[in-house]
């Protein structure tokens, strides 16, 4: 799906028809209803940003989101971008990979070849590698979120020493992931067997990297990890997991799998009478859709937490606070606030402030404006500059669990119960085994 509209007011609109003839791509009709424009304007005088997310297969609820953030971000620049004493008129090219990496590849060649985009955004694991491979290998500058720096730096072959040409990337690590969660396990009583699965993708792997993934983490704490290995994205069927934990007698259950692995496997824990005391799994459990879909079952469930309304933040863009975005959110779309609403709006926070930073249309100027680049964002700071990670952003973390909702609007509330590596994140509660909210 690909979406070209200019935020420029005062030029004259085609008409459908012509404008599609034109184009010679029907496809610009896009699923976004945007009114098609005028494209035909000097790009000296246009900034093209090109952006990649999964609005659509399995991994689709990451990017529930995004349309909702566009359209706040192309009202906000409908008369341009005032980068010193010019205003630039600003191009979106917004392309779905359909959680697909072959797909991927495909909007790698579109957004870099075809479109010459100035600058490229990036919120898809999957999306990353290719996307940034042939990003680098044309000089385009391109700025990536929403995988752990593991799962983004050393699938392409680099190390923090070494980074990238011209790819950036803001995010947590999974060492982060494994200080949260191993955080919250040593503040309960349990008999510190721990039963882990891990999804076969980029962030997969880094979850499960036996240094800086969970199992190292898991060792070193004094827990004993009883791995069921990786699967793959499409599998439908749990119950030899579920009878490797439940015949170890593990505690914990953990690991990175997405909320409809989780639906599936925890049906079958119930059906084969596997209870553990803690279910912590990344991803799994990010949105409310995936918590609500457990049904009663869902209570006690718990996370690693990006970012929430209670994060003490604000937008560089719109002043607005955390709380005050996922309030908007939830006005507009009837529905419950989701982590990734904060990551979705800071990448257009630093994309915008690099290009205000740079002349945007020297690609030189402009990824030395991201690499410099030290601000405070809706989901925290983000330093890119002096940063001991080359290319990399660390983003704080917290972890959280699911509780059902005291009275509330939802049926279940994400209360942050461990804050070890981001003190200045308040804390709400602390974690339940679920045995004792059963």
């Amino acid at each position: 799906m690909t979406e070209n509209s200019k935020t420029n007011s005062s030029i004259g609109r085609l008409n459908r028809r012509t404008l599609l003839k034109a184009a010679g791509a029907t496809g610009l009709a896009s699923a976004m209803n945007v009114p098609l424009v005028n494209i035909a304007r000097a790009a000296g005088n246009t900034i093209k940003i090109g952006w990649v997310g999964c609005l659509s297969g399995v991994r689709a609820p990451f990017a529930e989101p995004d349309t909702w953030i566009h359209e706040r971000i192309k009202a906000r620049l409908k008369d341009g971008l005032k980068i010193g004493g010019k205003t630039w008129q600003v191009e979106f090219v917004f392309k779905d990979n359909q959680s697909d990496p072959n797909r991927s590849s495909v909007v790698a060649s579109e957004l870099v070849l075809r479109e010459k985009c100035d600058l490229i955004l990036i919120e898809d694991g999957d999306a990353q590698a290719p996307v940034q491979e042939l990003a680098d290998a044309r000089g385009i500058p391109s700025i990536s979120t929403m995988v752990p720096w593991q799962g983004w730096m050393f699938p392409r072959k680099s190390t923090p020493d070494k980074g990238f040409p011209y790819s950036y990337h803001f995010f947590w690590g999974a060492d982060d992931v494994v200080k949260n969660f191993l955080g919250m396990w040593q503040s309960v009583e349990t008999n510190k067997k721990v039963g882990t699965l891990y999804i076969d993708n980029p962030a997969g792997q880094a979850f499960s990297d036996p240094k800086v993934g969970l199992p190292g983490g898991i060792t070193q704490a004094g827990y004993q990890e009883f791995s069921a290995g990786k699967f793959q994205i499409a599998t439908d069927d749990f119950t030899n997991q579920v009878s490797s934990f439940k015949n170890n007698g593990v505690d914990i259950v953990s690991g990175f799998t997405y909320g409809n692995h989780w639906v599936t496997l925890w049906n079958q824990a119930a059906q084969a009478g596997f209870k553990p005391q803690i279910c912590t799994v990344a991803a799994a459990f990010l949105f409310p859709s995936a918590v609500n879909a457990l049904g009663d079952r869902g209570d006690g469930m718990s996370t690693e937490v990006w970012w929430t309304p209670a994060y003490p933040f604000k937008s560089s863009l719109t002043g607005q606070t955390a709380a005050e975005l996922a309030a908007e959110w939830e006005k507009t779309t009837g529905k419950q606030w989701t982590q990734p609403i904060g990551y979705a709006h800071a990448l257009w926070e630093v994309a915008l402030a690099a290009l205000q930073n740079s002349d945007p249309k020297d690609k030189n100027s402009l990824r030395d404006a991201i690499a410099g680049l030290d601000m405070e964002t809706v989901v925290g700071p983000v330093k890119f500059k002096g940063t001991p990670i080359k290319n990399v952003a660390v983003t704080s973390l917290s972890g959280g669990q699911w509780r059902k909702s005291k009275g509330g609007k939802s049926k279940y509330e994400l209360l942050i119960v461990h804050n070890g590596t981001a003190p200045f994140i308040p804390k709400q509660a602390d974690l339940q085994l679920l045995s004792k909210l059963a």
